[in-house]
């Protein structure tokens, strides 16, 4: 079920005067149009980008115990509900960690340690069960949540919905400025589209401490917004 949300329009007549010879294409008198409509629908999953950060003396501690805590971030999500199939790794680094030292207007840097960094990117498909799966990776050593985003796997209906509303409202406001200007409409010379994608919804806020209760997680509705461009033709 869609709710459309709103039909708003934009409105430039523009009328030549006819030559005495014949008219070329920029000369016909047009009125062009654009109207946009919205419409929001419930999502369908979740994805989460989340990871871990380790610091070690070298690098190859800073990998294996990143390697390590990942291991239980992946059975957590396992154990959550998330199938292999919808877990993808988003992010994998190693990074010396320097610090800085002002002398004399000089800055000498010096490798103090090593950063590993690696970011996993789970689709929840139970939109219900978000907030669980982040306490499940947190609890499993998930030190760096970056997003959660809600999606929708086809939004082909919602656009069709988008697109009826905006070309209604396209050709109400054609007959409405043809009544109101007093000359009448020919045809329609051309017609274009703007579509939007849906519009990402995140969550209610980022997560904190694992307690008894789920974090809590606003699922939140996705727009998906159409824009109909048209060029009238003004009969003479």
């Amino acid at each position: 079920m869609f709710r459309t949300l709103l039909v708003s329009s934009a409105a430039l007549v523009s009328l030549a005067a006819p030559s005495a010879l014949a008219q070329s294409e920029a000369d016909i008198p047009t009125l062009n149009l654009s109207a946009s409509a919205s419409v929001q629908m419930a999502p369908e999953y979740a994805m989460i980008s989340s990871g871990v950060v380790t610091r070690a003396d070298n690098a190859q501690q800073a990998v294996r115990e990143n390697a390590r805590m990942m291991n239980d971030v992946f059975a957590a999500l396992r154990r959550a509900g998330v199938d292999a199939s919808d877990m993808q790794t988003a992010q994998l680094s190693v990074s010396p960690v320097y610090s800085e030292n002002r002398t004399n207007n000089q800055v000498q840097r010096d490798i103090i340690g090593y950063e590993a960094r690696n970011t996993v990117s789970a689709k929840v498909r139970d939109t219900s069960a978000v907030g669980q799966a982040i306490d499940a990776m947190v609890g499993a050593g998930a030190n760096n949540i970056n997003s959660v985003r809600f999606g929708a796997e086809n939004t082909d209906d919602a656009m069709d919905e988008a697109r009826r509303e905006a070309i209604a409202s396209l050709l109400a406001r054609a007959d409405l400025f043809a009544d109101a200007a007093g000359f009448e409409l020919c045809g329609i010379r051309s017609m274009s589209e703007n579509s939007y994608s849906p519009q990402p919804v995140y969550m209610e806020r980022a997560y904190g401490m694992v307690s008894d209760s789920a974090t809590p997680v606003a699922a939140g509705e996705l727009t998906v917004t159409a824009t109909v461009n048209a060029s009238f033709c003004i009969a003479d």
